[in-house]
């Protein structure tokens, strides 16, 4: 009688291309080999899970996975290198899609475009900061975030005044927001004591966010502080219209200046640089980039109008720009120029010395 010999796969030397469509109750799962699509299937949001299945389908083999950028950070990168899986986080918006792929799409025909992509090496990995790094900059972002809340709370109370067609007088107003505009309209009174507190209400979320925004930028102030930022933060704000809070977004967003090889992949990672829209001769520049990192960009244009002010180079080529464009573009090449400044105080770790020349290459 014939026995039957099992021979136990062994996968060694070979490669195993994982692509995940990260959901939050589930994910979708596209394994492929070198030569052919293995499986795509729907597994917990769990890596134990993911991991056990290739070691158990695919043993000795060389793993790599890959997924998207989005709501669920990158702990899933984190726990996967952790088990000796190669993974890379990549940018949606990179991924090679066809038309087809838009037209039908589905978690599906997300995961295994993904996948193709992985392996046929499309895909460009992104920056992956520390998990020290991801905190700190999520304590940054939050006060973000609250004044983002206090902006649309002010505009409420702003437009609660217009529809009662309340006005308030001029010499109230000369600083917005101030402590004694925020007390004249604490002692506002409506028609009805409806009104009254539906203004009240208001006013004390306001004082809430004011209160919750100042306790987060001590607690950065705190931050900067701290050895590993202290040295640079330093260097930072002696860079004319840089404060310790706009030092610490820019720290703690660009985390390792070294990454960037040039000014330009800099400035193109900030969104600091014109968008193009082209085809044979025609030429069409569409104004600046709509690739950007929001915090970056609007902290930095931010930054140029004090730095406009104050640094007299760069307010003598803030006012030539001015006559030849609008201030609004003017102050997009200024803060391109601010850029240049706090690249170079941050690779060479020192402290930015003021000119009068204007004419730099900046």
């Amino acid at each position: 009688m014939k026995t039957l010999k099992v021979t136990k796969a062994d996968f060694t030397g070979q490669d195993i291309y994982t692509a995940l469509d990260v959901g939050l109750k589930s994910w979708k799962v596209c394994i492929m080999t070198e030569t052919y699509e293995h499986k795509t299937f729907t597994q917990p949001p769990d890596v134990d899970t993911l991991v056990d299945y290739l070691h158990r389908n695919f043993p000795g083999a060389r793993y790599h996975c890959v997924y998207e950028a989005g709501y669920c950070g990158f702990w899933i990168h984190e726990q996967l290198t952790q088990r000796q899986v190669d993974c890379i986080v990549v940018n949606p918006a990179d991924v090679p899609t066809k038309d087809r792929e838009r037209a039908f799409k589905s978690d599906g025909v997300d995961t295994r475009k993904l996948g193709r992509g992985f392996r046929s090496g499309d895909l460009d990995a992104i920056y992956v900061p520390s998990r020290a790094s991801q905190e700190d900059r999520s304590l940054v972002r939050t006060r973000f975030i609250f004044i983002k809340k206090q902006t649309r709370c002010k505009n409420q109370i702003k437009a609660l005044l217009s529809f009662y067609g309340i006005v308030i007088p001029p010499e109230v107003i000369s600083v917005h927001w101030s402590r004694r505009y925020v007390a004249y309209l604490e002692h506002l009174t409506f028609q009805q004591d409806s009104g009254t507190q539906a203004l009240k209400i208001l006013l004390d979320e306001l004082c809430y966010l004011r209160t919750t925004i100042a306790r987060v930028t001590k607690s950065i102030r705190l931050l900067s502080s701290q050895q590993r930022y202290e040295a640079s933060v330093k260097y930072l704000v002696s860079i004319p219209g840089i404060s310790t809070v706009g030092a610490m977004i820019l720290l703690t967003e660009l985390v390792d200046i070294h990454r960037f090889r040039s000014l330009d992949q800099l400035a193109s990672y900030v969104g600091l640089v014109p968008g193009e829209h082209s085809s044979g001769e025609q030429e069409i520049t569409t104004g600046i980039s709509r690739r950007r990192n929001p915090f970056l960009r609007g902290v930095l244009i931010e930054c140029a109008w004090v730095a406009a002010r104050k640094d007299p180079a760069l307010l003598l080529a803030f006012t030539k720009l001015s006559k030849r464009m609008p201030k609004n573009d003017a102050i997009i090449r200024i803060a391109h120029k601010l850029l240049n400044r706090i690249r170079y105080v941050l690779l060479h770790q020192q402290y930015y010395q003021s000119s009068v020349v204007a004419t730099e290459a900046a």
